[in-house]
């Protein structure tokens, strides 16, 4: 089922991690997901769009994840009517109320959650063994079908994964032992081993397999039931993966590890003194597309594939980086040392070597051309294997002209966001000109809630800032509101007034983080800095709590009103 923007739509954005239950263990997972479906159809809500949600590494970054491939597993309900392979009287062993209770207060506090989650899949999998596995069930016979269906990546995951137990899950594989550096050492190594400790290998590996077959079912099984609710999933790809990855550990001559990937410097996000003289070093190594060519895409192909299974559309994020990507001759653990050295004496220390965009900066017409056809190329297989799912580019930050032209030839929706996109006057530009094919928000995971944008905007013009003063105008004359003065206080109306510029907007998509909805200050992240607080904000009530609570029952209806009458209902 392939989606049209003939018809426009709306929704929101939440976290899988954010999501709360009256029986999740301290983060969401597939039933606070199913529940969310539930409610965004109430409503009128044709997308939910969530971050990503591969197996994420020690940072809880869902964007660093150790494997493009794998499934989080935290995302896995884990209670027994949702894993029948776990015995409610194990369940109640390994959970009891007091830990649950404790593990639902505040944030996540993945350490512990992750160690629940862990051994409630662990329990599972030896009772899995013992009822299905050794007797060759119907239900073995189904995980075996899904290890054939995945094999030209699971099992070097799973290696991959023992390997990281043995090293305190550490993923950093160059400072393992040479024999298990890369997967054809690794394989020989291990069948090299006594049959006892070999078995105990495999034993470890299978359970790593368990818990992505389940992982698999239980998002496959959701897709099925948001179509039937006609909302529809929207996921992310983060162009880049981590270093440390199963990806490059068990790819390595598709990736060039002598360069690390990233964005010029960025004056907004200010968080960070590295980013603003510098730009933002992410540490992934960058692809070699001649090598992948040769093979057809052949990873890329996979990595896509195992998305449609799961959503209707996703997201690229930093599509930029198909076209041409900033690069650092340097990995992130060597930023403090280059912060305080101007370009000369950074130069000294890399052989000349100084950040800069691959394959080519966009300096010439024919530079500007080549970046432009390698993306376009790219692009149009990463259509194709995504078969009937979407794609959307997250092309936000410094963009080339060509992007846009090559987005709208190829039929992918970009990403509008008012106070990015300024008219040669300096305004916003209007939300009724914006193409169809895009998708318009107010702010995405990466930005402050709406809510604090307006008092930071205010703070800032008390202080005598006229760039938020003029800001705060523009505001008003994007929504409608040209020539009146802009309210000191985030109230129901400058609220309302945001939501309507943006629902209005010709955009296909038009997408609300779900604090934006109810106005809170909650953040999912600030980009540069390193905080607990990244990646771990839930809601303050469960999903079926939402519309009961009169702190935000009130502000869905409204919402789910203007929805309607702007057009976005289905």
């Amino acid at each position: 089922m392939k989606l049209s923007p003939d018809q426009k739509l709306a929704g929101v954005l939440c976290p899988v991690f954010s999501m709360r239950t009256e029986d999740d263990l301290g983060i969401g997972d597939t039933e606070a997901v199913r529940q969310m479906i539930d409610w965004c159809h109430k409503h009128g809500l044709s997308i939910l769009q969530v971050l990503p949600i591969n197996e994420t590494s020690d940072d809880n970054s869902p964007y660093n994840a150790i494997s493009s491939m794998a499934l989080e597993p935290t995302t896995i309900a884990t209670n027994p009517q949702h894993l029948p392979d776990l015995t409610p009287a194990r369940f109640r062993a390994l959970a009891p109320p007091d830990l649950i209770e404790e593990l639902r207060r505040g944030p996540v506090a993945y350490a512990r959650v992750k160690k629940l989650k862990r051994d409630l899949l662990w329990a599972a999998f030896e009772s899995f063994l013992r009822r299905h596995w050794e007797k060759q069930t119907k239900r073995a016979a189904e995980m075996r079908a899904f290890l054939r269906e995945h094999a030209d990546w699971v099992a070097d995951y799973a290696l991959f994964r023992v390997f990281m137990e043995d090293y305190h899950n550490w993923p950093t594989w160059d400072e393992w032992p040479r024999e298990r550096q890369t997967p054809r050492q690794a394989w020989t190594w291990l069948l090299s081993l006594p049959s006892k400790e070999r078995t105990e290998y495999e034993q470890r590996m299978l359970f790593h397999l368990y818990v992505q077959w389940i992982a698999y079912s239980q998002w496959t099984e959701l897709k099925k039931y948001a179509t039937q609710k006609k909302v529809y999933l929207l996921g992310d790809i983060p162009f880049g993966v981590n270093r440390y990855s199963a990806d490059v550990w068990a790819n390595r001559s598709i990736f060039d590890l002598e360069w690390s990937g990233g964005c010029p410097p960025e004056k907004v996000f200010r968080v960070d003194p590295f980013t603003e003289k510098w730009g933002q070093n992410w540490g992934i190594p960058l692809y070699k597309w001649s090598v992948l060519r040769e093979r057809n895409y052949d990873w890329w192909r996979t990595r896509v594939g195992n998305v449609h299974r799961i959503f209707h559309l996703f997201r690229i994020d930093h599509v930029l980086g198909f076209f041409r990507i900033y690069t650092f001759p340097w990995q992130p653990r060597d930023n403090a040392r280059f912060l305080p050295l101007s370009e000369q004496e950074a130069a000294k220390l890399t052989g000349g070597r100084l950040p800069h965009f691959q394959p080519y900066p966009d300096d010439t017409p024919e530079h500007c051309a080549f970046n432009r056809q390698q993306g376009e190329q790219l692009l149009q297989m990463v259509i194709e294997a995504a078969g009937d799912t979407a794609v959307v580019a997250e092309d936000l930050g410094v963009v080339p002209p060509y992007v846009p032209l090559a987005l709208e030839k190829l039929g992918i929706p970009g990403y509008k966001i008012p106070h990015f996109l300024r008219a040669p006057d300096g305004t916003f530009v209007d939300g009724k000109t914006y193409p169809r094919l895009s998708l318009a928000t107010p702010a995405t995971h990466d930005h402050p809630p709406i809510r604090v944008m307006w008092r930071e905007l205010w703070e800032r013009a008390d202080r005598g800032d006229e760039g938020a003063v003029w800001d705060l105008k523009c505001w008003m004359k994007y929504c409608g509101q040209d020539g009146q003065p802009p309210p000191r206080e985030f109230d129901g109306f400058v609220h309302e007034m945001i939501w309507r510029g943006v629902l209005h907007s010709n955009s296909w998509l038009a997408v609300f983080q779900i604090t934006d909805v109810f106005g809170t200050e909650g953040r999912f992240n600030t980009p540069g800095a390193v905080d607990a607080g990244n990646w771990s904000y839930r809601l303050d009530v469960t999903v079926r709590q939402l519309d009961r609570d009169p702190r935000f029952g009130p502000k869905i209806k409204r919402f789910a009103e203007l929805v309607f009458k702007t057009g976005r209902s289905p």
